[in-house]
């Protein structure tokens, strides 16, 4: 356990998803599990189906011995930083101001259509009683 300092951000371990570049998180800790990979008792595809996730309740379900708990210590790179995790909630907190500017200006226009709208039929009607009504 060499890189005991190095701490990653969930977004750098994101991006570590395929069977070249696997890694995972399990209880805070991120190991680098790709050579390991064609090795899994359990075959490749369960742990790259959590390939750059936090796969700690995965581990855990199944009930790992502590024989896969010490064979961790080889695939170790460091800690996950826990302040950078991101839930759907804060992601679709972040694009609310996306969204909203994009429903302002949407707004913007459709008043502006609707007053349009109005102003037209109001001519309309004006222009139907000067052309219909007797003088």
């Amino acid at each position: 356990m060499g890189a005991e300092n190095k701490l990653f951000s969930y977004l750098q371990v994101s991006s570590h998803n395929t069977s070249e570049d696997c890694w995972v998180i399990i209880n805070g800790k991120v190991y680098n599990v790709t050579n390991y990979l064609n090795e899994h008792p359990g075959g490749d595809e369960v742990i790259l189906g959590q390939a750059g996730k936090d796969a700690s309740e995965e581990f855990e379900d199944v009930g790992h011995g502590s024989a896969a708990r010490l064979m961790l210590d080889e695939f170790y790179v460091g800690e996950v930083d826990p302040t950078t995790k991101m839930s759907v909630d804060d992601i679709s907190v972040r694009l609310d101001p996306i969204k909203d500017g994009k429903e302002k200006l949407g707004s913007k226009n459709n008043k502006l259509v609707y007053i349009l709208l109005v102003l037209a039929i109001i001519g309309f009607g004006l222009g139907v009683q000067l052309f219909v009504s007797p003088t």
